[in-house]
């Protein structure tokens, strides 16, 4: 069995994580925020509705910047819905979802919830750009930043919400590349509107920051078009621009599957050629990162045929897949993926945060539980802050239908601010485990501080109601670091967490 190798030094680094990085997301779909992470009347609710063990499972996950609120939601989103007195707030057909939306969780509890997760939730606001334009994004604005004197701004405290919401990243509509989105548009279309509404909003504040809707999948026909075209318009005016991918095995192809972050440093390599390549046409000195706002393993082909069974109930349960422990080491390498891109992506959302293809499940009235996908979340948010070392696999290959060769080894570390490195590994094997050498070279490392993995006998293995810690990260021995250099075995199928001080 060949050996997978890599050296790690000091003097060569990708770039700095971004704690937004960690972001999640919250939309007004199925069962996040109904029965999810707002309940009133659950046993472990707070006075506002919100549900305490949800709150505590969050910060435990330790999520950063939280979009809200959609997604496919938002391109129907009329935000003066969700503001003032909960029974006055209207009920609305959604769109998006085939539901009924009642606004009782609105734009006030949203911060509310934010506050409560902790300073480091920060809020990430979408405008919608779909049935929607600038008046009423500016309208959104100032309500929720204006400190007062105005009318929407004393509305707000009027409300009950004196000081200002402070939120400083916007998101100018979703996915509006894709015919399924209420109020499409060509990129033509949606470049000229989304920088009327970017050049408006920084008329109020010269210092949001703003995301451009970029493609909805690297699959699409109007892939890096898209992109480019929008830019010419928007590339002056806004900050970011947003990347959407989930993954999941098609046709069987479980290789392919286990390789998915091959197509996603892929993506995300095309979307920064085509930034740099608008960049120097229009001869500017700014650069565009990227914002990568939707992620996760999603069993799509089940979804779509929920969805369009729905006849408008309220918080039905929609999208809730139970991952297993494959799907979590290729949750985790995708994590690994935007990691190595640390230099350019500098806003990640892992969609979504409760119930939803979510880490984080809930009973109505019952329990809330931790998902396989939750731990290489946490892990990764704990442990992979810092500066992103680069890494460059020598690793043994298998073949998939999708991506040809692929590495079995996908790999990253990070060294934090005192010198600790930890690196996350994933074996792409089913059956074989994965002897790992990692030369140390000039990093002051004398310790392995812990080997964590999360693997199992059964890789159908997963989280239910009825066993809810089936499946946790467990210690591995044997791992040593000696006379500079890491050795380890990866287990067949895992995701691993080696850290070194």
């Amino acid at each position: 069995m060949r050996t997978a190798r890599f050296t790690l030094d000091p003097a060569f680094t990708i770039g700095e994580v971004d704690p937004r990085l960690f972001g999640s997301f919250v939309e007004h779909l199925g069962r996040c925020v109904y029965t999810g992470i707002f309940e009133p009347g659950h046993p472990a609710a707070d006075a506002d509705g919100l549900r305490g063990d949800v709150l505590d499972l969050v910060r435990e996950l330790g999520v950063t910047a939280v979009r809200y609120p959609g997604g496919n939601f938002v391109s129907g989103y009329k935000w003066e819905d969700s503001v003032g007195p909960a029974e006055d707030r209207p009920r609305r057909l959604d769109l998006a979802w085939r539901s009924t939306e009642t606004n009782r969780f609105g734009l006030s509890e949203y911060i509310a919830f934010l506050r409560k997760v902790g300073p480091q939730a920060e809020p990430m606001m979408a405008v919608n750009l779909g049935t929607r334009g600038v008046a009423e994004a500016l309208e959104l604005q100032e309500y929720a930043n204006h400190p007062g004197g105005t009318t929407l701004s004393d509305l707000r405290a009027e409300h009950g919400d004196k000081d200002p919401f402070g939120i400083r990243l916007w998101c100018l509509g979703n996915e509006m590349d894709g015919p399924w989105q209420t109020g499409h548009k060509t990129a033509e279309e949606y470049g000229r509107l989304a920088a009327e509404t970017a050049r408006a909003m920084r008329q109020i504040d010269p210092d949001v920051e703003l995301v451009a809707c970029g493609s909805s999948g690297q699959s699409m026909e109007t892939f890096a078009a898209w992109e480019a075209t929008v830019l010419e318009e928007t590339y002056d005016l806004v900050d970011h621009i947003s990347l959407h991918a989930y993954y999941e095995p098609l046709d069987g192809d479980v290789d392919s599957f286990l390789a998915s972050a091959v197509d996603m440093e892929s993506f995300i390599e095309n979307v920064v050629a085509t930034c740099d390549h608008i960049g120097a046409r229009l001869k500017s000195k700014k650069r565009i990162n990227l914002s990568f706002d939707e992620w996760n393993v999603w069993y799509m082909s089940k979804s779509q045929a929920e969805v369009s069974a729905l006849d408008w109930p309220e918080a039905p349960r929609l999208l809730e897949d139970n991952y297993s422990v494959m799907d979590a080491v290729v949750f985790g390498s995708l994590l690994i993926a935007l990691l190595r891109h640390a230099d350019r992506v500098a806003v990640a959302c892992l969609a979504q945060l409760v119930n939803v293809i979510a880490p984080i499940m809930t009973e109505p009235g019952g329990p809330a539980w931790r998902q396989t996908t939750f731990f290489p979340f946490a892990q990764a948010s704990r442990y992979g802050r810092g500066e992103v070392l680069d890494v460059r696999v020598d690793s043994p290959t298998y073949g998939t239908a999708k991506y040809g060769e692929a590495d079995l080894l996908h790999a990253t570390a990070v060294r934090a601010e005192d010198g600790s490195v930890t690196v996350f590994a994933v074996n792409r094997s089913r059956t074989e485990p994965l002897p790992l050498h990692v030369a140390l070279g000039a990093l002051e490392l004398t310790d392995v501080v812990e080997h964590s993995a999360l693997a199992d006998a059964d890789p159908d293995a997963r989280n239910t109601l009825a066993e809810p810690e089936r499946v946790a990260p467990h210690p591995v021995d044997g791992t040593a670091l000696r006379d500079g250099t890491l050795t380890a075995v990866l287990e067949p199928l895992s995701w691993n967490v080696i850290r070194l001080r």
